[in-house]
């Protein structure tokens, strides 16, 4: 095998470019599906019947469907229906929509292996729901929750390479046109894997010490 790595050193910033963009859409769709997984997760666990089984269509709708079907209607679909996004904006949206039921689930499950009895004897002492939600339960949800929110983070980074395929220039989609011109896959290819690996080892390193710093005292 003949190897050129001067066409890396060549078409680098292009990659650059591409990985800010990777990491613009990741960091947009991590806050916003985080806010709006916690929202349904409450939702899930509501006294409210109808909030409950709502909260529970659009988990079952968005876990049963794959990122790339909500990406395609969106950007292709929705503009039948007279909206229409740019690229960025579409896949922002998208991978938020499915990504906020993933998180929702974490959270939820979270919240609920705090014992009820808990729940029960702040509410006993007079603390108003958003108080024991706020001192008791989620301070220690957020120990139990961390692991596999960063494992779901980590999923979003290498899932948000699908946003290539509706025009975003990303570090996948950048990395594709390079091959096309210069026909160093093995080369072009292989940087845009170990730039992906950056990334996800970057969260990786944050979940050892978010492990580690909110472990439980008797760990």
């Amino acid at each position: 095998m003949n190897l050129d790595f001067s066409v890396v050193a060549q078409y680098f910033p292009l990659l650059l470019d591409g990985l800010l963009v990777t990491v613009e859409v990741s960091a947009i769709t991590l806050v916003l599906a985080t806010v709006l997984g916690t929202f349904i997760a409450m939702a899930r666990i509501s006294h409210r019947q109808w909030l409950r089984v709502l909260a529970g269509i659009y988990v079952w709708i968005m876990r049963g469907t794959p990122v790339l079907l909500v990406l395609f209607f969106i950007y292709y679909a929705a503009p039948s229906f007279g909206l229409q996004l740019p690229a960025f904006a579409a896949a922002v949206i998208g991978m938020t929509l499915n990504s906020a039921a993933y998180k929702a689930e974490i959270i939820r499950s979270g919240i609920e292996a705090i014992p009820r009895t808990q729940t029960e004897a702040a509410l006993a002492v007079n603390m108003t729901y958003v108080q024991t939600m706020h001192r008791i339960v989620l301070p220690q949800a957020v120990r139990i929750v961390i692991p596999p929110y960063i494992n779901n983070a980590i999923l979003l980074v290498k899932n948000s390479a699908l946003v290539s395929v509706i025009t975003v220039p990303d570090l996948m989609l950048n990395a594709q046109q390079i091959v096309s011109s210069t026909y160093r896959a093995v080369e072009i290819l292989g940087t845009a894997g170990l730039l992906y690996l950056v990334l996800t080892s970057l969260l990786m390193l944050a979940q050892r010490y978010s492990e580690r710093r909110f472990a439980l005292p008797d760990r």
